[in-house]
């Protein structure tokens, strides 16, 4: 008799499902009566702005409002995208090709390898990487070969290492700086070299920049599409989650070369009818708010940013300063892996984090905290952590 089985065994090549691991070390931390302080999701504690607010409860009132939006989004959110777009990194946009509504970057870029490559294509992907780099590329049947980013290299790859047989391979690249683990940054020169690398091999030049409002000491992190020529063969995807702290309204949006963004709207014409229209007029608020009278969310994780830097250090553990998102990105203790480090800090403390492979292999020795609590509960946390690494032994 047919036996059924209700799971795909693509399923299985998704990757770690440790944010579901978390979830659980954090039930066995609360039962031990452990007060939980969650450094671990990227989730800001914040919520937007009160003039935001206004006008997603305003639109949320109107019976016009609850139609199906079109899945490229209204043009008026579009033209607002251009308008921030020419106003930030003084690069002109064609609302009309070149800007695609999202419900959020993860939406793009875990669609993205089902519209511009095949089964059996490849890609490179940064490791350490965001995981739904992989996932998409796992649900489209499209090979992930990894593009290292290691710490001596300042977290940037070395395209020259790439063997010209493993070029000949690849559909598509993924970037992202300022990243998600590493916090790590690139300048234009860096984007120069992948601009001219993906001409030379002839891939998609794909950049997550998410973060680009999340920089600290003055920093102002460009876009790939200020270099010269970078349209013709790269997209860029942003973010209204973390600038604004709009993240349960589900609302990105990409940019850059026509037929990329074509292809991915085709697709999305299939399985999805766009973004809620509050959401969109919310980010249209926040993006004319940001041109007209800019209030950088990065000061306030700059703040935390410092305060947990300095506590952490202070309590023997001496964790590297970011220049941009809301992450730290530090070494794990010697004798620990990043997975036993951060469930036994878990379960003994109640301090969440991520282990760093869960990122990707060359993750392991390291661990992600988010800078997502206010600074009374960083400072408690770095106590906790101290206390932690000072005590406890890693099991052999």
């Amino acid at each position: 008799m047919k036996k059924f089985q209700f799971r795909s065994d693509r399923l299985d090549r998704l990757g770690s499902a440790i944010f579901a691991e978390v979830a659980e070390w954090k039930r066995v931390a609360r039962d031990k009566g452990l007060s939980v302080i969650n450094l671990d999701i990227g989730s800001p504690d914040r919520p937007p702005e009160e003039q935001l607010r206004s006008v997603l409860a305003a639109a949320s009132l109107r019976s016009d409002t609850y139609r199906y939006p079109g899945t490229e989004g209204t043009l008026a959110f579009r033209e607002t995208v251009a308008k921030w777009f020419e106003h930030r990194f003084r690069v002109s946009l064609d609302p009309h090709a070149e800007v695609l509504s999202l419900m959020g970057t993860q939406d793009g870029l875990a669609h993205l390898p089902l519209a511009v490559s095949n089964p059996g294509d490849a890609a490179l992907l940064p490791d350490p990487g965001y995981p739904v780099y992989g996932a998409g590329l796992a649900v489209a049947g499209v090979e992930a070969i990894p593009l290292p980013l290691l710490e001596e290299n300042g977290y940037l790859p070395d395209f020259e290492a790439i063997p010209q047989a493993t070029w000949d391979k690849i559909k598509f690249m993924i970037l992202n700086y300022p990243s998600n683990p590493l916090s790590a940054t690139a300048d234009l020169a860096f984007f120069e070299r992948a601009v001219h690398t993906a001409k030379k091999h002839g891939v998609l030049l794909v950049h997550d920049n998410a973060y680009s409002e999340m920089a600290f000491d003055g920093l102002r992190p460009p876009s790939v599409l200020e270099i010269p020529g970078a349209i013709d063969i790269a997209i860029e995807f942003h973010s209204v989650s973390k600038s604004y702290h709009l993240a349960g309204t589900r609302l990105g949006f990409a940019v850059g070369n026509r037929d990329a963004l074509a292809s991915l709207r085709a697709l999305k014409n299939n399985i999805d009818f766009g973004v809620f229209l509050g959401s969109q007029e919310a980010g249209i608020a926040a993006l004319e708010m940001d041109i007209r009278d800019p209030k950088p969310i990065a000061g306030l994780y700059e703040g935390r940013r410092d305060v947990f830097v300095q506590a952490l250090r202070e309590q023997g553990w001496n964790v590297p300063s970011p220049r941009a998102t809301m992450f730290l990105w530090a070494r794990v203790p010697e004798g620990w892996s990043s997975r036993t480090f951060s469930q036994a800090l878990l379960t003994s403390t109640g301090v969440a984090s991520i282990p760093g492979n869960a990122f990707g292999e060359r993750g392991e020795g390291y661990v992600r905290l988010a800078l997502v609590e206010p600074e009374k509960m960083l400072l408690e946390a770095a106590v906790r952590i101290g206390a932690f690494i000072r005590t406890a032994r890693p099991e052999r």
